[in-house]
C-alpha cells in the first residue's frame, strides 16, 4: 500500500495492519467468498416468507426483492453485500437481468448517478458469476 494521503486512508492502513497482526490469513480474506457460503433460498421458500405468504393478494417475492434492491441502491456504497445477495435472490425468484438493471437505473433519479453506478457494478458482478455458474 502506498503512503496514506488522508486520515481515512491512514485509518484503513492501520486497521489492515492490525487485522494482519491478529490473523495473518485475513490479509487474503475476500468477503465475496463468505457470501457464497450463504445459500440462495429456493423460489418457493422466498414466496412463502417474502411474497404471497404474507398476504395472498399482496406483492410476490420477486417484486419485494426488486423493491429491496431499489432501497439498497438508495444507500449508495454502504450495502455491497446486501446488494449482491438481493440480486442473487431476485434472479432466483424469477427477476430478469433487465428488470434488475431497470430497478437500479430508476434509482438514479432519487439516489444519484454514483449510487446507481455502484449498485449496477455490484449487480453486474453477480450476474456474471451466475452466468459462469450456468456454463459449468
Amino acid at each position: 500500500m502506498t503512503d496514506p494521503k488522508t486520515p481515512f486512508e491512514l485509518m484503513m492502513q492501520q486497521a489492515q495492519e492490525m487485522a494482519k497482526a491478529f490473523n495473518p490469513a485475513l490479509s487474503s480474506f475476500d468477503p465475496k467468498g463468505f457470501e457464497k457460503m450463504w445459500p440462495t433460498m429456493p423460489k418457493d421458500a422466498m414466496e412463502m416468507w417474502f411474497g404471497k405468504g404474507l398476504s395472498k393478494d399482496g406483492l410476490d417475492a420477486k417484486t419485494r426483492l426488486l423493491l429491496t434492491l431499489a432501497g439498497l441502491t438508495m444507500q449508495g456504497a454502504q450495502a455491497d453485500t446486501q446488494v449482491r445477495m438481493t440480486v442473487r435472490h431476485a434472479l432466483a425468484a424469477g427477476a430478469t437481468k433487465d428488470e434488475i438493471a431497470e430497478t437500479i437505473a430508476q434509482m438514479s433519479m432519487f439516489a444519484g448517478i454514483p449510487a446507481m453506478t455502484r449498485a449496477m457494478e455490484l449487480a453486474r458482478d453477480v450476474m456474471e458469476d451466475d452466468k459462469k455458474d450456468d456454463e459449468t
